[in-house]
């Protein structure tokens, strides 16, 4: 019984000190951060591969060989 005891005792200590890091973070109101999200991704949507996607020759996920059934 002590060992699910000592296991609640651990778990409620490390979620206390997550609380306290989360706690002492500073934050910004989505207001302000908003305009600044969208004027980076305004910036940045020619070089973003999910808008432009990946030229075939240089995508490292394309398959090299294609699958032949017979």
């Amino acid at each position: 019984m002590s060992g699910n005891s000592s296991n609640s005792v651990i778990q409620a200590q490390k979620l206390v000190d997550q609380l306290r890091v989360e706690a002492c973070m500073e934050r910004i109101k989505i207001s302000l951060t908003a305009g600044d999200l969208v004027r980076f991704c305004q910036d940045h949507r020619r070089s973003d591969p999910l808008l432009t996607g990946i030229a075939a020759s240089s995508n490292p996920f394309k398959d090299k060989k294609t699958c032949v059934l017979l």
